[in-house]
C-alpha cells in the first residue's frame, strides 16, 4: 500500500507499515488470491462480516485461518453440522446449587474472530443464532444481554447450496454479511507452488501476528475518517434506486445495503492509500457487496450477473 501525504493524517507510518505487512503475509499464505485477500481486509476494516462461498477444498478455511494468524485476535473455530444447537454457539445458563442461581457459560461466539465453518450445514434455526451477535455485537440469553469482545469479526464459509447436506442461508442472515466472495480454482503456477511447497497449515501455525486488536480498532477509526463526497454519495444512491426497478430483480437494495457499500468503499480507498473514496472503489466491490442481497426473478440469471448489469447501467455523473 503506497504511503502518501493524503493518508498521513489518517494513518500513521507505523500503522501503514503494519497493514502492508499483514496483507503481504496473508497473500504469502493464500497463494494467487490477491483480490480475495484485499476484499477480506476491506470487510474487516469496514467493521463487517465476511462470507466465503465455494466448493470444498479451494482454500476457504485457509483464508480464514491465515487472517486469524495475521490479525493477532482471539480465535475460535466452530464447525457447523446438522445437529448443532443455538446454545452450542451462544452458550448456556446452568443452575449451580452452591450459588443457588444460574451461571452463564459463554459459547464460542465470545471471541474476536469466529470462523463459522460450513455455516450452511446447520439448519436455519441454528444459523439464526448468529443474527444478533453479527448485527449488535451482543447476545441475549434468558433475557440478559452479554456484550461480545471488540473487535468482533465473523468469517463464515459455505458450500454451494446445490451440494447435499446444505441449508440455504435466510435472507436476513445473508444481509448481515458485508461481503460475499468466492475463491475459485487457483492458476496453474500457484497450484504447482502449493503442491510442491510446505503444508499451508504448518505455515500458518508458524506465522507471527502483524496486527493486534488495538491496531484493528484504530484502522476501523481511520476508515470512518475517509471522505465520501456528495457526488459519490449521489452515485451510491442512484445505484440503490435503480436496483428497485431494474428488469430481472424482484427485490432491490435497501438503505442498509447502501450504508454497507459505502463502508466497504471507504475501507477499499484506505487500502489503496487514499483519504477519499472514488467511484472505482464502489465499482470494485459492488458485486461482492450487493449480489447476495438481491432477489432475482426466475429465469433472469444469477444475482452476480444482474449486479454487473446494474452497475453498467448506472453511469458516473461528472
Amino acid at each position: 500500500m503506497p504511503a502518501t501525504a493524503r493518508t498521513a493524517a489518517i494513518l500513521p507510518e507505523a500503522s501503514r507499515s503494519a497493514l502492508s505487512a499483514a496483507l503481504a503475509q496473508v497473500n504469502a499464505l493464500v497463494l494467487g488470491k490477491p483480490r480475495e485477500v484485499e476484499l477480506a481486509f476491506a470487510c474487516l476494516l469496514a467493521g463487517g462480516h465476511l462470507l466465503v462461498e465455494d466448493l470444498p477444498g479451494l482454500g476457504k478455511t485457509t483464508l480464514a485461518r491465515a487472517l486469524a494468524a495475521t490479525l493477532g485476535l482471539e480465535f475460535q473455530r466452530l464447525q457447523f453440522t446438522a445437529d448443532l444447537l443455538p446454545s452450542d454457539i451462544l452458550g448456556v445458563s446452568v443452575y449451580e446449587a452452591e450459588q443457588r442461581g444460574f451461571r452463564f457459560h459463554p459459547g464460542p461466539v465470545f471471541t474476536q474472530l469466529l470462523l463459522a465453518d460450513e455455516i450452511n450445514r446447520a439448519p436455519p434455526r441454528t444459523q439464526s443464532a448468529l443474527l444478533e451477535a453479527m448485527a449488535e455485537q451482543q447476545v441475549t440469553i434468558d433475557g440478559s444481554c452479554h456484550a461480545l469482545p471488540h473487535p468482533f469479526f465473523v468469517i463464515a464459509t459455505q458450500n454451494p447450496v446445490d451440494l447435499s447436506g446444505t441449508f440455504p442461508l435466510p435472507d436476513s442472515q445473508l444481509d448481515r454479511f458485508l461481503l460475499r466472495v468466492s475463491m475459485g480454482y487457483p492458476q496453474a503456477e500457484f497450484e504447482r507452488a502449493m503442491l510442491a511447497g510446505a503444508d499451508r497449515r504448518e505455515l500458518i501455525q508458524r506465522s507471527a501476528p502483524q496486527l493486534s486488536a488495538q491496531d484493528v480498532l484504530a484502522l476501523r477509526e481511520a476508515v470512518s475518517a475517509v471522505h465520501a463526497s456528495d457526488a459519490l454519495v449521489d452515485y451510491v444512491q442512484r445505484l440503490l434506486a435503480a436496483s428497485r426497478s431494474f428488469v430481472g430483480l424482484r427485490v432491490g437494495l435497501s438503505p442498509r445495503a447502501g450504508l454497507a457499500l459505502l463502508r466497504a468503499a471507504r475501507a477499499h480507498a484506505l487500502l489503496a492509500g487514499r483519504a477519499h473514496v472514488l467511484p472505482e472503489d464502489v465499482q470494485s466491490l459492488f458485486v461482492e457487496a450487493t449480489a447476495h442481497r438481491l432477489v432475482v426473478e426466475s429465469g433472469r440469471g444469477s444475482p452476480e450477473d444482474l449486479a454487473r448489469r446494474l452497475l453498467a447501467a448506472v453511469a458516473v455523473e461528472a
